[in-house]
């Protein structure tokens, strides 16, 4: 069991999350009562995450019936919903670009990237956080220990300048459930099915940041 009762992500790696240069204060996120992810997800995530593969494939269907077969090549393993393998993600400093495929809303592309952000990933223990630091709409939560060397990622989408995220399960309409799996040597992604917003599915890439890498600051509690 978690023996802390928050979890703080450093304020110092948040800096770029204010537009108007100020560091904000850290973002914290309430410890589980398990470190078992299938006592903290919500019924409607524990759903969304046995869905994931249907989700994945519609996506891409849908994205290359409206013409984009081109750019999902290009893209490689990433859009694969096979190319998973065994390979946690460790604690560090990464950069995540998303990718979102699929429709949920009318008037939204089905194959959209976006610019590369800084993100990190926390020791937090027996488990780790990850959290984008940058943009507009950020994921921020916990990693845990999933089965078939996968990660099952609980978090909340942090947007604009907000400087704190939301508990996961305090709000659906920001709960973001997902699945990590490396897809290279030193590549991962996010795999989230069904978000709430524009997409049937956002897949975020994960790759090591450019030297000098640093891991990131493992973090404790009373």
């Amino acid at each position: 069991m978690v023996q802390i009762t928050r979890l703080i992500l450093p304020a110092l790696l948040l800096a770029g999350c204010s537009k108007g240069g100020a560091a904000p204060g850290p973002v914290t996120l309430a410890a589980p009562k398990t470190t078992d992810w299938r006592g903290v997800a919500t019924p409607e995530d524990r759903k969304r995450l046995r869905e994931w593969r249907v989700a994945f494939v519609d996506a891409l269907d849908q994205a290359r019936a409206r013409g984009h077969d081109a750019a999902l090549q290009s893209e490689g393993a990433l859009v694969d919903p096979d190319a998973g393998v065994r390979g946690a993600l460790p604690p560090g400093h990464y950069t995540c670009r998303i990718v979102k495929l699929g429709t949920a809303q009318a008037g939204t592309a089905a194959y959209r990237h976006y610019p590369a952000y800084p993100c990190a990933v926390t020791s937090e223990g027996e488990l780790s956080s990850f959290a984008q630091l940058s943009g507009a709409q950020r994921p921020t939560g916990l990693i845990f220990n999933g089965q078939n060397g996968r990660q099952i990622f609980l978090g909340t989408l942090m947007l604009g300048d907000e400087t704190r995220a939301l508990d996961y399960g305090r709000d659906s309409e920001r709960d973001m459930a997902g699945a990590i799996e490396r897809i290279g040597a030193e590549r991962w992604r996010l795999v989230l099915p069904y978000p709430r917003f524009e997409s049937m599915l956002d897949l975020v890439e994960i790759t090591p940041a450019a030297p000098p890498f640093r891991p990131a600051v493992a973090k404790g509690g009373e």
